[in-house]
């Protein structure tokens, strides 16, 4: 890929669901804000391998999306004159109206756009795909689904926002408690993605990771005394501590048992940490919230002796009782395993095989735990299983690695 070609894929990733969010905001219509960015970005790749990257490359796509989105309006002949006009006046008054209670343009489309009107998975995916910066694959892969059902989830919610009148604009203050679950659940997300990428060349996309965190710490200044949302940014914060741990210097995985210790960020520890117990303390302690149960278990593979398995394979229980779903059960098996012996975690594994057949870490895992049990024939047919499902060549190299070495003997 050419230099500009490589910085407009880059600026995409990173500034495209900003773009979005403001044309959405001002023009009402997601589908409209979506086109528009990417029309300023197929000029972009017109124009900039000609003329050269522009000295604020972000400015000049967001001008250009906004142009192309005004442009579009007026060609639409299905539009009266007086409706163009009217979104122009919108334009105008957004531009010169002070700035909005919640201090982050991005993180207002993202409350606007977890509507009670639409299901709860439809609004974090749909929020994901336009302000997150994700693929419709990224986004499947998240809700483990295939691409092409989760490409019909979204459409359908587009839909329902468009037939149903309903604007992105600002909720009231009342209405924000309500769309706050959603909200996290989107964050953590986009952070996820980040911290373990579906595609590219990279395990960890740091830029994704960095603007979840950013917008979480947003968040918290809006609500400063939300256990939950608190929680949430400790998670972020532990395991972002451990990336630069997370590969070795030829690019290769490496688990967080034969993790270096000493390239840990010691300051996001002591920040996490900190945030746990604040978040512990400010929410009810019989019923911890699932982020502040999910940052405990973070804090404890934080530990400078490393984690008390019964504590978290103990929390995992209770994350269960809380939030549910299979990908938590797979988490609590392997807690088990570590706690009480690879046979008692390979029992709990088995159990969720009809409902993550398809998703690679249920394999993986299973594998692993196959081999510590020195079935190797198995192992190695739950690493080519694996192998069919991951996305990642990060992730590819590290299990191809591990069927070579049964294949070793």
């Amino acid at each position: 890929m050419s230099a500009p070609g490589a910085a407009i894929d880059r600026l995409f990733r990173r500034e495209s669901g900003q773009a979005v969010a403001a044309l959405a905001r001002v023009f009402g219509d997601l589908d409209s804000a979506e086109e528009a960015v990417q029309d300023a970005f197929v000029v972009a790749l017109e124009r900039w391998p000609r003329d050269g990257v522009p000295p604020n490359p972000a400015a000049w796509i967001a001008l250009t999306a906004r142009r192309r989105a005004i442009d579009r309006l007026r060609r639409d002949r299905r539009r009266s004159a007086t409706l163009v006009a009217a979104q122009e006046e919108t334009l105008a008054r957004l531009e010169a109206q002070p700035a909005s209670a919640i201090p982050d343009e991005r993180l207002e489309l993202i409350f606007a756009c977890c509507h009670p009107a639409l299901a709860p998975e439809s609004r974090v995916a749909l929020t994901l795909r336009a302000l997150g910066g994700l693929s419709t694959r990224e986004v499947a892969r998240a809700f483990l689904v295939s691409e092409a059902a989760m490409a019909q989830r979204l459409q359908r919610a587009k839909r329902k926002l468009r037939d149903a009148g309903i604007r992105f604009e600002l909720p009231r203050d009342e209405n924000l408690p309500a769309r706050r679950a959603s909200v996290l659940a989107t964050l953590y997300l986009v952070f996820n993605e980040g911290y373990a990428a579906t595609a590219g060349d990279a395990l960890v996309r740091r830029e994704l990771c960095a603007e979840a965190i950013r917008l979480t710490r947003v968040l918290c200044e809006l609500v400063p005394n939300e256990p939950e949302a608190l929680a949430l940014l400790a998670l972020m914060r532990l395991h972002d501590s451990r990336r630069d741990a997370r590969v070795d210097a030829h690019g290769e995985l490496v688990l967080l048992a034969d993790q270096d210790r000493a390239r840990w960020d010691r300051a996001a520890i002591a920040e996490g940490s900190g945030l746990v117990e604040r978040a512990l303390a400010l929410g009810e302690p019989a019923t911890p919230g699932p982020y502040a149960l999910q940052a405990f278990i973070a804090a404890e593979h934080a530990r400078p002796g490393g984690p008390d398995w019964v504590r978290v394979a103990g929390a995992y229980e209770r994350l269960i009782a809380v939030q549910g779903g299979p990908v938590v059960a797979l988490n609590r098996a392997v807690a088990v395993a570590m706690a009480h012996g690879p046979e008692a975690g390979l029992a709990l594994i088995d159990d969720l095989a009809e409902e993550l057949d398809d998703y690679q870490l249920w394999h993986s895992a299973r594998a692993d735990l196959l081999r510590r049990l020195d079935r190797r024939e198995e192992a190695a047919d739950a690493y080519r299983r694996a192998l069919t499902l991951v996305g990642n060549p990060v992730e590819r190299g590290f299990l191809q690695r591990r069927l070579r070495e049964l294949d070793a003997g």
